[in-house]
C-alpha cells in the first residue's frame, strides 16, 4: 500500500507583490537585476536593448528584449519585453527564501504514480511550467517520497522521475542560492540544517502546545 500524506499548498505565499510577474508590459527589471526566466533558471538582466538581429517591418516599432546571461549556465539569452509566452519574475527575497525553507517540516506530499508514462510527464510538466518556488519544493519532495518507496519495494525507480526531480531540485537550489547569496552547492546543506534546527525547537512551558514543524 503506498503512503499517503495530507498535501498542504503554500502556492502564493512567497512572492513579492511589488511588481509584476509576467514578461510583458513596460520595463519592468533594471540591469544586473536578478530575474527567474521560464525553465531556464536564474538569470542577471545585463542589458535592455534592441539586438543586431531585430529587423522590424514596415511601421513596426523597435521591439526592446531583456539580455540575460544564465548564473549556472553558459549563454546569453535575448528575451522580448512584451512576449507572454515565457515567464519572467524577479527572484525570492532572502526572507521569502529563509520562509520557504521554514516551511519544509509542515510541508505533506504525496507521489503521484499516473496511468502511463505521458501522463506522469504531463504532470510534472504542469507543475515545472508554473515557475513556483512552492510548487518545485513540493515536485522534488514528492518525487523523493517516490524514490525511496520504489526502492524499499525493491523496484526500479522510472527514468521520467529521476528526470523532473533533477531539473526540479536544479531550479529551486539555484533560486535559493542566488537569494540567500550562498553557493548552489550549499544548498542542500543549509536547509537540511534548517529543517533540524527547526525540529529541535522545544515548547515552551510544560503546559505549551505542540508545535507542529
Amino acid at each position: 500500500m503506498r503512503p499517503v500524506v495530507e498535501l498542504r499548498r503554500v502556492h502564493g505565499v512567497f512572492w513579492r507583490m511589488d511588481r509584476p510577474s509576467s514578461g510583458s508590459g513596460g520595463d519592468m527589471f533594471q540591469k544586473n537585476d536578478l530575474v527567474v526566466y521560464g525553465r531556464t533558471g536564474v538569470c542577471r538582466v545585463m542589458d535592455i536593448t534592441t539586438p543586431d538581429f531585430f529587423r522590424a517591418k514596415p511601421g513596426e516599432e523597435k521591439k526592446l528584449y531583456y539580455m540575460l546571461k544564465p548564473l549556472y549556465q553558459g549563454g546569453t539569452i535575448y528575451a522580448p519585453m512584451d512576449n507572454p509566452k515565457v515567464l519572467i519574475r524577479p527572484i525570492l527575497t532572502a526572507a521569502e527564501a529563509r520562509r520557504l525553507v521554514d516551511m519544509i517540516p509542515t510541508i505533506g506530499v504525496q507521489a503521484y504514480y499516473g496511468g502511463s508514462t505521458q501522463e506522469l510527464r504531463n504532470h510534472y510538466q504542469t507543475l515545472m511550467q508554473t515557475s513556483d518556488c512552492a510548487d518545485l519544493m513540493e515536485l522534488v519532495m514528492s518525487i523523493y517520497a517516490k524514490k525511496v518507496y520504489v526502492e524499499q519495494t525493491k523496484r526500479k525507480f522510472g527514468a521520467v522521475d529521476e528526470h523532473f526531480m533533477k531539473e526540479a531540485e536544479q531550479l529551486l537550489n539555484g533560486e535559493l542560492a542566488a537569494s540567500l547569496d550562498i553557493p548552489m552547492n550549499e544548498v542542500s546543506d543549509y536547509i537540511a540544517a534548517k529543517v533540524k534546527a527547526r525540529k529541535a525547537v522545544p515548547a515552551r512551558g510544560a503546559d505549551a502546545p505542540a508545535q507542529e514543524v
